[in-house]
C-alpha cells in the first residue's frame, strides 16, 4: 500500500462545515490580484516539484510517469490560467437608462464569491482536475471543501499543499478523505453554496439528488467516438488514435473508445492501428519508456476482458490483448463489435477500442448519437463541409478535428451533454459558477443624462 488517510467521520465533517462557513468572509476579502500571485507561485512549484509528483502518481495510481509528468505540467498550467482568470473578475455598468423607467437611474453589478464550494475529484486525473476546481473556486474567492478520490489521497494532499505552501489560507481549503458516504452528507450541507463533481453518471444522478437546490457543475461519463473519413491521413488517425486510447490505460472519459472508419479504409486503418497498438510498451509505470501501466484495481482489469469477451461471443473479432495480468489490463482492440455491445454502448473506461466500419457521414454520426453519453468527439477529415456538419449534428460538448477525441485544452470550454453532464470545465467558465452576480442600483443618479 502506498498511502492511507483516514475517513472522515460524521464529528470531523460538522467541523468542517463550520469552519468553511465561518471562513468564508475573510478569504472573500482577498482582492484578486493577492489570490492571483498565490496561484501563480503554486503554478511555479508544480513546475518545480514535477518529478516528484509524476512518481507519486505512478505510485499511487499505476500511471505512467510520462504521463504524470504530463499531468504535472497541466496542474501548472491550470493554475497560471486560474490567476490569469482571477485578475479578470469584473462587473458591468449597465444600460438601464435606454428603458423609461430606468431614466434617472445607474445601475452596475459585480461577481461575488459565491461562499463555500464543494470539490469531488477522481482518481484517473487526481492531481489536474483538483488544479481545475480547487484553483478556479479560489480564484473567484470562496472557500472550498475537498472530497479527494480513495484510491489518490497522497496526490491530493499534495496538490492542496501546492496552494497552502504558495500563501493560500488555510481558510480558504479542507481537505477530506472517505467513501461516497462523505461525499453524500457534504453534498447535502447547507453551507455548500456550489458542487463542483467529476465521475460517473450513476454517481453524479445521486449528487444531484442530495445536493438538492444548489448550483452543480457535473462531468460526468462518456463513450468518445472518432470518426475517421475516407480523405483522410489514415497513418496519422492510426498513430493518433493507438496513443490516445491507452493513455492511463484508457481511464479518461474522453479516452478513444469507438473508432468509426469509412469503410473504403477500415481495413487498411485497422492494419495499421494494430501495428501501433503492439507496438506500446506495457509494463512498469516507473519506467519512463512505459506506455501503458496498470489500472486502478484487478476489478477494473476484468472488465476489458469480460466485455471484449461478450463482444466476440456476438460476432467481433478481438484482434489484441482481451487479456489480463492481475490490474494490468492488456491493450485491447475489437473489430467490428454490433453498435448494442457493452463495448459500444457503455463506459469502459480501460484499455480497450472498438473499430467500427461506416459507410457515410450521416451514419456514422447517427450512430455516434444513439448513446447515452455525449462528451466529446473527434473527426479526422480535409472536408469543411464535413467538419461543419460533424460539429452541428454531433451530440457532444466539444469536436477535435484532425484529432481524438483525447485532447484538451486546459483554457478551453470543456464539457458534456446527455449523460456526460452539464456545465463547462475551464477556469473562466468554472469561475462564472462560483460566483454570484450582485446587482447595485443608484436611484436619482445618472451617467445617462435625464428627460432635457
Amino acid at each position: 500500500m502506498v498511502s492511507r488517510a483516514p475517513a472522515a467521520g460524521p464529528d470531523e465533517i460538522a467541523a468542517a462545515r463550520a469552519h468553511a462557513r465561518d471562513s468564508a468572509g475573510a478569504v472573500a476579502a482577498l482582492a484578486p490580484a493577492v489570490r492571483a500571485e498565490i496561484l501563480e507561485r503554486a503554478s511555479a512549484a508544480a513546475a518545480e516539484r514535477r518529478e516528484d509528483l509524476a512518481r507519486l502518481l505512478a505510485l499511487e495510481l499505476g500511471k505512467p510517469v510520462r504521463d504524470g509528468r504530463g499531468e504535472i505540467d497541466r496542474v501548472a498550467d491550470t493554475f497560471a490560467i486560474c490567476a490569469a482568470e482571477a485578475r479578470r473578475i469584473g462587473g458591468e455598468t449597465l444600460p438601464v437608462a435606454g428603458w423609461d423607467r430606468g431614466i434617472g437611474d445607474t445601475a452596475f453589478t459585480y461577481r461575488a464569491p459565491a461562499g463555500v464550494a464543494l470539490a469531488i475529484t477522481p482518481f484517473n486525473a487526481p492531481a489536474n482536475l483538483l488544479a481545475h476546481k480547487l484553483g478556479a473556486s479560489f480564484a473567484a474567492g470562496n472557500t472550498t471543501i475537498v472530497k479527494a478520490p480513495p484510491q489518490a489521497p497522497a496526490v491530493s494532499t499534495a496538490v492542496v499543499s501546492l496552494l497552502a505552501d504558495a500563501g493560500m489560507p488555510l481558510e480558504a481549503v479542507q481537505l477530506l478523505h472517505g467513501d461516497g458516504g462523505v461525499g453524500a452528507a457534504l453534498c447535502a450541507a447547507g453551507e455548500v453554496a456550489v458542487i463542483s463533481f467529476t465521475g460517473s453518471a450513476a454517481t453524479g444522478a445521486a449528487v444531484a439528488r442530495a445536493a438538492g437546490a444548489k448550483r452543480l457543475v457535473l462531468e460526468l461519463g462518456g463513450n468518445a467516438a472518432t470518426i475517421v473519413c475516407d480523405d483522410a491521413d489514415i497513418a496519422a488517425a492510426a498513430r493518433v488514435c493507438a496513443r490516445t486510447g491507452y493513455t492511463n490505460s484508457g481511464q479518461s472519459c474522453i479516452s478513444v473508445q469507438r473508432v468509426y472508419v469509412h469503410r473504403s479504409k477500415y481495413e487498411e486503418f485497422l492494419g495499421l492501428f494494430t501495428g501501433e497498438v503492439a507496438a506500446l510498451k506495457v509494463g512498469d509505470p516507473l519506467d519512463p519508456v512505459t506506455d501503458v501501466g496498470s489500472m486502478v484495481d484487478e476489478e477494473a482489469a476484468e472488465r476489458v476482458v469480460r466485455w471484449s469477451a461478450e463482444a466476440a461471443a456476438a460476432g467481433a473479432r478481438v484482434v489484441l490483448g482481451g487479456e489480463r495480468d492481475g490490474a494490468t489490463a492488456a491493450p485491447t482492440i475489437v473489430a467490428g463489435p454490433p453498435d448494442d455491445a457493452a463495448v459500444v454502448a457503455e463506459e469502459v473506461f480501460g484499455a480497450l477500442v472498438a473499430v467500427l466500419p461506416f459507410d457515410d457521414l450521416g451514419e456514422a454520426i447517427a450512430r455516434c448519437n444513439a448513446g447515452r453519453y455525449g462528451l466529446q468527439a473527434g473527426l479526422f477529415t480535409r472536408d469543411m463541409e464535413r467538419i461543419v456538419t460533424a460539429w452541428r449534428d454531433l451530440r457532444v460538448g466539444g469536436l477535435v478535428v484532425n484529432g481524438s477525441s483525447n485532447h484538451r485544452l486546459d483554457h478551453v470550454p470543456f464539457g458534456g451533454v446527455k449523460d456526460s453532464g452539464f456545465g463547462r470545465e475551464s477556469p473562466a467558465c468554472m469561475i462564472d459558477d462560483y460566483t454570484v452576480v450582485k446587482t447595485l442600483i443608484l436611484r436619482g443618479v445618472s451617467l445617462w443624462g435625464g428627460r432635457g
